[in-house]
Formats: C-alpha cells, sequence, structure tokens
C-alpha cells in the first residue's frame, strides 16, 4: 500500500491510476487531548486502519499523480535522525574537498548519528527553499524508513518489527563548519516522499536501485546493498540511543555524486519500489 498526504493535508492512497482520496479515515483517528501523544497518529494505528483505507480507495475517484502537491507522508515524527557516512564512495569523494570541513574518517560506529529538527521536514511536492546563496547547498539522495511503533533497545534480528514503510528522503545540507545536525536542520532541507510504501511491498529495503538527476544531469545512483551498515542495524543501533516513535523517520545515508543545487533546479529522484518525483528547488523568501 502507498499512502500520501496532499494538496490540503488531504490522505491519500496511492495506484496505478493515481490518488484516491481517503481522508475521511482520519475520523476513525483517537480523540486527543493536551498534551498530545509522542508520535504520528495516522502512523500509529495504520495496522488497524487500513483495511478502511483500501474499501475508501475503492470507491474514490483517482485524481493524477501529475496534478498533486505532495506534502510529507508524517506529519508529526518525533524525530528525524541520520545515517552520515555510510557510503565508502561518498566517503572517498569527501577527502580533499574543502566544502567538507576537517572530517574525521573512522568507524561509523564512533561517528554516531545525528538529529534533523521536525521544523525541516517537507514534502517532495513543496520544494527544497535554498538559504544562504553564497554558501554551497548539497542533496543528499537515501532511503527513508519510517517507524510504525514504539520501539527501543530492539536488536536486529527484531528491528524490522517496529517498520510501517519506507519512502524517498532528500537530507539536504548546507556546507560549512558548524555543526551537522546545525546545517541540515534548516526549513525544507528534510525531504520525505513522496508517499510511505509500507513494508510488505519492499521485500528486501537492503537491495533497492536508486538514482538523482538535477537538471537532467545525473548526478547520484547507486544501491542500499552497497551501505556500510544494513538497515536491521542502523535501526537496532538508533534504538539504543533513542525511543523510536511511530512516524519517526531514519534516513540511512548517501552514496558518492552529491553536489550543489541552486534556484530554478528540478532534482529529479526515483528509488526501485517506491517511485519517481520530481522536487524543485527555489530561493528562501
Amino acid at each position: 500500500m502507498k499512502i500520501c498526504r496532499y494538496d490540503d493535508n488531504r490522505i491519500g492512497v496511492v495506484r496505478a491510476d493515481g490518488v484516491h482520496d481517503v481522508t475521511a479515515i482520519l475520523e476513525d483517528l483517537p480523540a486527543i487531548r493536551y498534551p498530545s501523544p509522542l508520535g504520528d497518529q495516522l502512523v500509529a494505528n495504520l495496522d488497524r486502519l487500513r483495511p478502511k483505507m483500501e474499501s475508501l480507495a475503492d470507491k474514490a475517484k483517482p485524481k493524477a499523480i501529475a496534478g498533486v502537491k505532495f506534502l510529507s507522508p508524517v506529519a508529526n515524527p518525533t524525530k528525524v535522525i541520520g545515517t552520515p557516512t555510510n557510503y565508502r564512495a561518498h566517503i572517498e569523494e569527501t577527502k580533499g574537498d574543502p566544502d567538507f570541513g576537517n572530517r574525521r574518517y573512522g568507524p561509523l560506529h564512533e561517528a554516531g548519528l545525528f538529529l534533523k529538527a521536525n521544523s525541516s521536514l517537507v514534502g517532495m511536492g513543496e520544494g527544497v527553499a535554498v538559504r544562504f546563496l553564497d554558501r554551497r547547498t548539497d542533496h543528499e539522495a537515501e532511503l527513508g524508513i519510517v517507524f510504525g511503533r514504539k520501539c527501543t533497545d530492539t536488536t536486529p534480528e527484531k528491528a524490522f518489527d517496529c517498520v510501517a514503510g519506507y519512502s524517498m528522503a532528500l537530507d539536504m545540507v548546507v556546507r560549512g563548519s558548524e555543526d551537522r545536525s546545525f546545517r541540515k536542520s534548516i526549513d525544507t532541507y528534510s525531504v520525505l516522499g513522496p508517499w510511505l510504501v509500507t513494508k510488505d511491498e519492499i521485500k528486501n529495503p537492503d537491495d533497492l536501485e536508486f538514482w538523482l538527476t538535477v537538471n537532467g544531469e545525473a548526478r547520484q545512483k547507486s544501491n542500499t546493498k552497497l551501505m556500510i551498515m544494513d538497515c536491521a542495524n542502523q535501526i537496532a543501533w538508533a534504538s539504543k540511543f533513542y525511543t523510536l516513535w511511530p512516524g519517526d523517520i531514519l534516513m540511512t545515508g548517501t552514496p558518492e555524486g552529491v553536489g550543489r543545487v541552486r534556484p530554478g533546479d528540478v532534482m529529479h529522484f526515483e528509488m526501485q519500489g517506491i517511485g519517481a518525483i520530481d522536487i524543485p528547488v527555489r530561493a528562501h523568501g
């Protein structure tokens, strides 16, 4: 099942013939009073709501995918987690490049994970608003994992029990000497979508082809099987430090080919088993 949030916060099921409106499913979410519970409530209740969502989709007239503005399929994550330097070829391309600063190149476990501000999260239809035009803003294409239930201190063997599904993710970054999380938490610099693909549709997230072009120019092309740390071990590692809540997002690292984008550019991103989308780039403000 492919689930999206689109236009004016409508909920859709994506099928080959388009987007089917199932917004009425929100009426079945639990009533919420202050303080709001942690996690995204639609994702938390997805298993229970899925049969009714399929039924609603059967009755809804499809809307063309090209005519939809895709928001992030997750509205309320408690955190966006990033995995740094998870492809060897990307590590090599950063060495000697002054825009990447004075990096350490020790084992991934020594580098640690990092967090991106929730406020930086947008959908692929919303695009990226580049700030600091005198500095370099780069695209980093990656697989995004969306968690479906509360999970802490899990093992690699049980890691996928926590997963709701997968999305395409862009971990945008402005280059510089400041802390990584600071430079990656700019508004619109965490891009997710265009929809959430439930985990039953992705047999092996550790073997997905993906590629990104900018204005038709090939930039990044790789496969998740080339990750240094696979998905299960990333999930288990993250859960040792954080409680993972429904809707939380793990961006699993980017391969070689990262490069600068400027206002007016269009990034085209495709990932096997998930989909394809064009993401516009504009100037902030």
